[in-house]
């Protein structure tokens, strides 16, 4: 075996006491420790020595980790007592312990490890029932240097996203949502810090973030953290209502105020007084309306339609918008004096894209709720299935992934959901799934491989054209660089037609 001096990708640590058994090339005095910044372990183990020597030269050479070879199953073994590598590659046929024998003792003290069966000619029969049995791969004798270790790369990285999805599913077992909010990335919980500092004040919080971001959850935490929380919050989505039905269910009106108020009603700030109203995309309330907001703000005091009195109010004002309040205050279609009476304090809640790290933590969250609130046995995400999530883009933000991992979970037949559960009824498969996502991509000729790759491209590319043409094939055609017949024999090659996008638009 290569040693550290001679080969910089490959690390050893010194041993405590020194192994029953020897390794070739290795000192008795060396060993690999677990430590929680190591680079990934590979225990390479076989009973040819010249075979396990060049397996070492290899594997050291091309893949930046730590090593550890074994002559036998049971020097293996005792390397397993002192530390859990990321990968076993192993003989299959040995003397003292075989390989299937030394992968369900592996599995047992940690199911992650990705197991490779090496076999000779003649015991393919023996490596596919490893398969069955949880070998990760198997490799037959002699194998391209290069394929095996791309195979060895595979797996380091499934057991890596194995391990990690595994310790967030523990920490979402320890930790508790913060008042309906889920999230472990610095930018989340510096939004959770923020959010408890200003919880029990009276300030005025505006509350700002793409649509499905939690901007409402962002609210009911101010809301429940402050000393008003024994009332319930009101919230009011504001572009849900018509100007002059908007205006009487704000401030209420007395009876006679207009035609049809046979008696007073009771407004929403009213409702709330002594609590915290929520006005729910602020950004679409009209001008008329926001003149009389920017008076509640100021006097602490409403005044109902047909009244010529006013009420005094002890009411926190919470206001959310997903739009650019600062270009609708150029435009005319904002008050400014109100803008600033609100933005007292301002909450951004960040979109997904730029909390990527919190995206399989909030996966695994809405996964264990719903198996729980659906009575489903759905306990963990293919590797795979992970990777998509985390590389989609999540344009409907938390709300979006939230709706994606209730569907997998109803819709998923096993116990772990895959990309076909994520993709079950074909929506945005086109649009999302890439090429590391095709099935068997690594075992496919480099020409079908490449086919495959293209068609997704091209389909991927021609959809975009026309989503931003709104089906116009010949602008399409245009902004693509290709003819227009061209274009429509791709269109009709991949089944795409320009009338869903026309319909989309008008819809």
């Amino acid at each position: 075996m290569a040693t550290a001096e001679n080969n910089k990708n490959m690390c050893l640590r010194p041993l405590q006491e020194p192994l029953a058994t020897s390794r070739p090339g290795m000192r008795e005095d060396f060993k690999i420790i677990n430590h929680s910044h190591r680079q990934p372990h590979i225990l390479i183990v076989d009973d040819d020595r010249e075979m396990l020597t060049l397996l070492g030269k290899v594997i050291g050479r091309k893949c930046k980790c730590e090593l550890t070879l074994a002559s036998s199953g049971r020097e293996a073994a005792e390397v397993l007592k002192q530390d859990l590598p990321e990968v076993i590659l192993t003989d299959v046929k040995m003397p003292d312990m075989d390989g299937i024998t030394l992968m369900t003792l592996a599995r047992e003290l940690d199911p992650t490890i990705s197991v490779i069966i090496m076999t000779g000619f003649g015991t393919i029969e023996l490596a596919v029932s490893a398969m069955k049995e949880g070998a990760y791969d198997f490799l037959q004798k002699p194998f391209d240097n290069d394929y095996l270790v791309h195979v060895i790369r595979r797996s380091i990285e499934r057991t890596l996203l194995l391990r990690e999805n595994r310790r967030l599913q523990k920490k979402i077992e320890d930790q508790e949502a913060f008042h309906g909010l889920v999230g472990q990335s610095p930018r989340i919980r510096r939004v959770f810090d923020l959010i408890s500092k200003i919880a029990d004040t009276d300030v005025t919080v505006l509350i700002r973030g793409e649509s499905g971001t939690g901007k409402e959850l962002a609210a009911r935490a101010l809301h429940e953290l402050s000393s008003r929380s024994s009332r319930p919050m009101v919230a009011v989505n504001c572009p849900a209502l018509p100007e002059h039905i908007l205006e009487s269910e704000l401030f209420g009106y007395v009876k006679g105020a207009f035609t049809g108020a046979v008696k007073d009603k009771k407004g929403l700030f009213l409702e709330a007084d002594g609590s915290t109203i929520l006005l729910d995309e602020i950004a679409d309330i009209p001008l008329s309306i926001q003149t009389k907001l920017l008076r509640v703000l100021q006097a602490k005091e409403i005044r109902p339609l047909g009244s010529t009195q006013s009420i005094k109010i002890n009411v926190r004002v919470l206001a959310s918008t997903n739009q650019d309040l600062e270009s609708k205050i150029r435009e005319g279609s904002f008050r400014e004096d109100l803008f600033y009476r609100l933005n007292v304090i301002t909450v951004v809640m960040p979109p997904l894209r730029e909390i990527q790290e919190d995206i399989a933590f909030l996966a695994y969250h809405f996964l264990r709720l719903y198996a729980k609130e659906y009575e489903r046995n759905v306990t963990e995400f293919t590797p795979r299935a992970i990777k998509c999530l985390e590389r989609r883009q999540w344009n409907g933000n938390v709300r979006e992934l939230q709706n994606t991992i209730k569907r997998a979970v109803l819709l998923s037949s096993g116990n772990t959901i895959d990309l076909s559960d994520i993709y079950a009824n074909g929506e945005g498969a086109e649009k999302e799934i890439t090429w590391q996502h095709i099935p068997c991509f690594e075992q496919l000729s480099y020409n079908k491989a490449k086919i495959q790759v293209v068609s997704l491209f091209t389909r991927n590319y021609i959809r975009r054209a026309l989503e931003k043409t709104m089906g116009n094939v010949t602008e399409a055609a245009n902004i693509s660089g290709i003819e227009r017949q061209a274009f429509q024999r791709l269109m009709r090659r991949y089944g795409i037609k320009s009338e869903e996008f026309r319909s989309k638009d008008k819809s």
